[in-house]
């Protein structure tokens, strides 16, 4: 009898040390799972038992801490947060969750603090840059756009400096500016409701652009590739003479194209206008600049269009969902973050 209790001991072992030594791994799955579902108590139960075995996983101090903020328990939040960033290996994201904290408890001049100490630490890292300029705010414009020109210059792949800058710049009349960096980040973050607001802000800024033919009066030169950009623009004018649309933009934005690489103005690399050349050779500019503009114009119009030129829209839809749009580095021309 006693060998048949020993053999059912030793059958269930496996199983029973598994329900014990359930890494904490798997338990910060568990977790994170229970964090999706919104159910933010069994979230924390469950980190806490990982963190008995593993006391001092960065990993999950942060999910522990963002749980928190997530149920609005702040002073917890707080208390598992800002340890983390006097860590040595605290990281970006560990300073991103104390900010949310400071911004959800509005202590502005505290989060201020941390996201200078943050970037003393990270000076590479754009969302930080981001973050930093939306605490400040566009009330405090010349220093906000200052940190997101900052944050595009050290990291050009993160798209949101890009959306806040265009969107100030729109406001400033900064039109040249607005335009690029709007229509960057548009290729960086296709279909998102952002997306679709920057489609409506370039279509209007060009309207801005060619609503006098003195581009230049308005529009302050900073250096010699705004220069270049400027009188490019400048010298396509006639092409919207009759209005500015999607037709009418399409044909200004390839003689621009066409005369920026003729001119081989290679001094001033910039992957959006190589991408714009790109689509050109390939015979998808027209279907791009449909999906830029055509929708915000007129949508019916638009609909007409891609149900008209469907395997010319299909295709280029099939092109970008394909591919990454990224900016590398070296090819920064703003002056204002010297």
């Amino acid at each position: 009898m006693k060998s048949i209790y020993s053999f059912i001991a030793l059958a269930l072992m496996p199983a029973f040390c598994f329900a014990q030594q359930q890494d904490a791994k798997a338990l910060d799955e568990t977790a994170k799972t229970f964090m999706r579902q919104g159910d933010y108590t069994n979230a924390v139960v469950v980190l806490n038992r990982a963190l008995e075995k593993e006391p001092k996983n960065i990993e999950l101090l942060k999910d522990l801490a963002f749980t928190y903020y997530l149920d609005r328990n702040y002073e917890k939040a707080m208390a598992v947060a800002k340890p983390l960033t006097e860590r040595s290996d605290g990281d970006v994201q560990s300073y991103q969750i104390l900010g949310m904290v400071y911004k959800a408890t509005e202590q502005r001049k505290e989060c201020e603090k941390m996201y200078k100490q943050a970037l003393k630490k990270f000076p590479e890292s754009g969302v930080l840059y981001n973050e930093y300029g939306e605490v400040i705010g566009t009330e405090n414009g010349p220093a906000a756009i200052k940190l997101w020109e900052k944050g595009i210059e050290a990291d050009p792949g993160f798209a949101t400096n890009y959306y806040n800058a265009s969107k100030y710049y729109y406001t400033k009349n900064e039109k040249m500016w607005c335009a690029l960096y709007g229509e960057i980040f548009a290729n960086m973050e296709s279909y998102s409701a952002r997306t679709a607001e920057m489609k409506g802000i370039l279509l209007a800024v060009y309207k801005k652009i060619f609503a006098d033919e003195a581009l230049l009066k308005n529009q302050k030169i900073k250096n010699e590739f705004e220069s270049a950009v400027v009188n490019g623009l400048s010298a396509q004018a006639n092409a919207v003479s009759n209005g500015v649309n999607t037709e009418t933009l399409t044909v200004m934005r390839t003689e621009f194209i066409l005369s920026w690489f003729n001119q081989k103005i290679t001094r001033f690399p910039f992957r959006l206008f190589d991408y714009q050349q790109q689509l050109l050779k390939e015979g998808m500019f027209n279907a791009y600049n449909e999906w830029l503009f055509g929708a915000e114009e007129d949508l019916a119009k638009f609909q007409t269009w891609t149900k008209t030129h469907d395997e010319e829209y299909n295709r280029f839809i099939a092109f970008q969902k394909g591919r990454i749009f990224k900016v590398p580095g070296g090819q920064y021309y703003q002056a204002i973050a010297k």
